[in-house]
């Protein structure tokens, strides 16, 4: 449990928070808060020079998935298949630059299905106005914002260089071969993917962008994953759904200021989780992902009017992701077995 680094993301995620109240346009804070926590989880260590530009680069690249999530996810739902499996095959391919390599497009990829959802959402309630611009403008605040705590930690350490802030992810770039299963396990990933989104957007269904999210968070990033942290994924999924439906029943019966009170109330509630999930990612996955899904989950549905009747939908839909995850699990070990059988 690390929480000195749950209250710094607190502190750092607090200026996008009052940013976007002061200004009035809380549907941009999602992915502010996503730039900058996924610039901090890629963020190399070294030098304060390499930092900046891995994290820069890093930034630009999900600012252009960013873009192409919001701008296709109100068109024909076709696009936004073809879009959510092309990205999920290459970041599932990405393992062959090395491990390293694979957590950034596991990141990036998790950020455009979100992105998808979230465009996909304004799209059904028009009322919600939302800008492609103004959405990869705040990605990329979120992640310059993390460029510049780290400028003045440097300073203040008298410029030396750091050690990877989240030692615990895997630093290692060689590359790795492509062997036919992980191959196939990649084409099977995406397609579930793929296939989430087609359900969702093309069914046009009622809080269908928990099918995606949930069907992305309950599924095994990679063929090697042990099966006992791909079930902490699944019973994550459907515990932080569950949290976020509880919690998106609070404003149901509110109106007027007393709703812009809950809302708001709700979007710290949001971010708190968000730090928890930062502070026990490696203590309990399953934990970690209940946190994050809740937290992502009702940023995403909160200017959503919600009822009993859509919490249903909510739930149904996770339990379907959760479905598909237990799914691809089963062919992934299907595909350990053959793996193991040619050694």
């Amino acid at each position: 449990m690390n929480w000195p680094r749950a209250v710094l993301f607190l502190d750092i995620a607090l200026v996008p928070l009052v940013v976007f109240w002061a200004i009035g346009h809380e549907e941009y804070l999602l992915s502010a808060l996503f730039g900058l926590l996924f610039a901090w989880l890629d963020d190399p260590g070294g030098s304060y020079g390499h930092r900046a530009s891995h994290v820069a680069v890093f930034a630009l690249i999900g600012a252009g998935l960013t873009a192409l999530g919001f701008g296709i996810g109100a068109d024909a739902w076709g696009w936004s298949v073809l879009a959510a499996f092309a990205v999920t095959l290459v970041a599932g391919l990405a393992v062959a630059f090395g491990v390293r390599r694979f957590v950034t497009g596991l990141l990036l990829n998790v950020w455009f299905i979100l992105a998808l959802s979230l465009a996909f959402s304004f799209h059904q309630h028009p009322r919600l106005a939302s800008y492609t611009w103004g959405q990869v403008l705040a990605w990329a605040g979120g992640s310059a914002l993390w460029i510049v705590v780290t400028f003045i930690g440097w300073l203040i350490r008298g410029r030396e260089d750091r050690p990877q802030p989240i030692a615990e992810l895997p630093g290692d770039t060689s590359r790795q071969k492509l062997t036919r299963p992980k191959v196939m396990f990649a084409v099977i990933r995406a397609l579930a993917i793929a296939g989430s989104v087609a359900l969702a957007f093309g069914l046009n269904l009622s809080h269908g962008v928990w099918l995606p999210i949930a069907t992305m968070i309950a599924l095994k990033p990679s063929l090697e994953q042990a099966t006992l942290v791909s079930a902490q994924r699944l019973a994550g999924a459907l515990i932080g759904a569950v949290a976020a439906a509880l919690l998106l029943l609070i404003p149901t019966s509110e109106h007027g200021l007393r709703l812009f009170a809950v809302e708001r109330g709700l979007e710290v509630v949001a971010l708190v989780l968000l730090m928890h999930g930062v502070g026990i990612r490696f203590l309990n996955y399953a934990i970690y992902c209940a946190a994050i899904a809740a937290g992502a989950l009702v940023l995403i549905d909160l200017p959503q009017p919600s009822d009993y009747a859509a919490e249903g939908y909510r739930v149904l839909w996770t339990v379907c992701g959760a479905g598909i995850g237990v799914l691809v699990m089963l062919l992934a070990g299907l595909l350990g077995k053959r793996t193991s059988r040619s050694h």
